[in-house]
């Protein structure tokens, strides 16, 4: 009984800490919307050729895909390209919650992901560029549960995505080219059908620190 209360307990904060539990207010959770995922063809964010004004998420029902393509967008930058960190996280905040409930919080998720502006010039000066080898994208079985125990309270169509990948990094150190690369991991929420007629995403989990 003891381990089963602190699981209740940890999934009740998993998504409380987030900000997703819809009070009595909220939308009852609905029936998933029947139609398969849509993608429209929007520009590639990882097209080294498609300027930063381009990188728009893609517009689609598939919540692993949309997923993978906000990792990509906050992975992926090149501090040599004259542009700053807002520049990069400008394309997932543009997609934030439409309702703007979660907007504050994932301005602050997003913050965390890359270099602070004093950083970012320091990388710079060493010609840092970053890329994301993604090597899993899932929902977590904990997310599972989560949603069971929230009785409906969450907003339809919300999904907890788990990251695992490489991150990538060249510069020059010293004259000389130089490369590294570590493990990541986190997890990215989204809200799609039938709350939206596409997904979009809603909040960030604490870096190497995901559900599973």
């Amino acid at each position: 009984m003891l381990l089963l209360g602190c699981a209740l307990a940890v999934m009740t904060a998993v998504v409380g800490i987030y900000g997703l539990v819809r009070g009595p207010g909220g939308t009852a959770a609905e029936s998933p919307d029947a139609r398969p995922p849509r993608v429209e063809a929007v520009a590639d964010p990882t097209d080294d050729a498609v300027t930063l004004e381009n990188r728009t998420l893609p517009h689609t029902t598939d919540p692993v895909a949309y997923a993978r393509a906000v990792a990509v967008s906050l992975f992926n930058w090149d501090t040599t390209a004259g542009f700053l960190p807002t520049d990069y996280t400008s394309a997932v905040l543009a997609d934030a919650d439409p309702s703007g409930e979660e907007t504050p919080g994932l301005l602050t998720d997003v913050a965390t992901y890359l270099p602070t502006v004093e950083q970012w010039l320091d990388l710079g000066a060493m010609k840092v560029e970053q890329t994301i080898e993604i090597d899993q994208a899932y929902v977590p079985d904990s997310w599972v549960d989560a949603v069971e125990q929230a009785h409906g309270h969450l907003r339809p169509g919300t999904t907890a995505v788990t990251i695992t990948g490489t991150r990538h990094r060249t510069g020059v150190w010293n004259g000389e080219v130089a490369e590294s690369s570590y493990p990541v991991s986190f997890t990215i929420f989204v809200a799609c059908r039938p709350s939206f007629e596409r997904c979009h995403v809603l909040r960030l989990s604490e870096l190497d620190n995901p559900l599973r």
